[in-house]
Order: structure tokens, then C-alpha cells, then sequence
């Protein structure tokens, strides 16, 4: 019974980090959507996410409450964003999978053969990782799905380093 509740808390508290991820993104996509490039950083968590860089408190609510009540009316695409993480550690991946895979099987050729090899195996990677880093968001790393989601409040935590809190009824 006790890992029955446990994986029950676990993966609620997935999900809840999932559907803040999404929100975090399309946030950000809102945020620069009004005012232009900027740096940003952020991470999600199970009670909200954190924004890193110059954005002020009022500002990102805004940004925040627009992203939510987007997603919530089924602009489900905001979730996936071709800036988050997600994409850089797939491409890493692909990239050294790929290149691996073509160093082990080209021990016989020359050291310039081998390079080019890789070289060649490693752009197409990067290539494939594109579109493959989009679909690790939408299936693993990200959700859309916001209904009962609730927008707390933001709150400063550092100069530069702000909390959007939310709640999952």
C-alpha cells in the first residue's frame, strides 16, 4: 500500500513539474513577445518556477497570468520552446551517439577518414536533434494541460532571481 501512495505522490509531483515547465516556457514566450530579446534563465519546480534575469516582479505576473490563461484556452503549442534545455542535452546526445558509433566502426581508416566521418555524424546529429528535442519537451519534459493550475503570486528572491508560485487543484 505504501508504494502504491508513494508512487501516487511521485507522480503527481512529476506532472506538477512538467505543467510548470510548460508554463515557464510560454511565459517567456510572452515576456519576449512584449519586450524584445533580453537574457532569461529559468527552471521549473512543483510549486511554480524560477525566472533568472532583469524582469520585474509586475511585469512577470503579467506575462505569467497571459501565459496561463493562453494555455488554458488550448494554446498548447506555448509549452515546447526552442530555447529550453531540453533541446541542448538532446543534441548532446544524439551528437555523441552518433559520433561514437562512428569511431567504433571506422578503427580500420585513417585518422583524417575518421575525423570527417565523425565530423559528418555529428552535424547530422545536430540536424536530427532539432526536431527530436521539440518532441522530448511535448512527451517528457513539458505539459500543456493546465485546467485547475493557479497563478499565486510572484515573489523576489534575490535581485534578478524571481518565483511565480502556482497551484494545482
Amino acid at each position: 500500500m505504501a508504494q502504491s501512495t508513494n508512487t501516487g505522490w511521485l507522480r503527481r509531483r512529476i506532472n506538477d513539474i512538467r505543467r510548470n515547465h510548460g508554463l515557464e516556457h510560454a511565459t517567456v514566450s510572452v515576456l519576449l513577445a512584449r519586450h524584445g530579446s533580453r537574457r532569461l534563465a529559468g527552471r521549473a519546480a512543483s510549486d511554480g518556477f524560477f525566472i533568472i534575469g532583469r524582469v520585474d516582479e509586475a511585469t512577470l505576473r503579467s506575462c505569467a497570468e497571459e501565459a496561463l490563461s493562453r494555455m488554458q484556452r488550448g494554446e498548447t503549442a506555448l509549452a515546447v520552446s526552442p530555447l529550453c534545455g531540453t533541446n541542448i542535452a538532446v543534441t548532446g546526445a544524439v551528437t555523441a551517439a552518433a559520433t561514437m558509433a562512428t569511431l567504433a566502426r571506422g578503427s580500420g581508416s585513417g585518422i583524417r577518414d575518421r575525423f570527417g566521418n565523425a565530423f559528418t555524424a555529428a552535424t547530422l546529429g545536430v540536424v536530427l536533434a532539432q526536431p527530436l528535442g521539440r518532441l522530448v519537451q511535448a512527451h517528457l519534459t513539458t505539459r500543456a494541460d493546465l485546467d485547475g493550475f493557479q497563478l499565486v503570486g510572484v515573489r523576489t528572491l534575490l535581485p534578478g532571481i524571481r518565483k511565480v508560485v502556482t497551484h494545482h487543484a
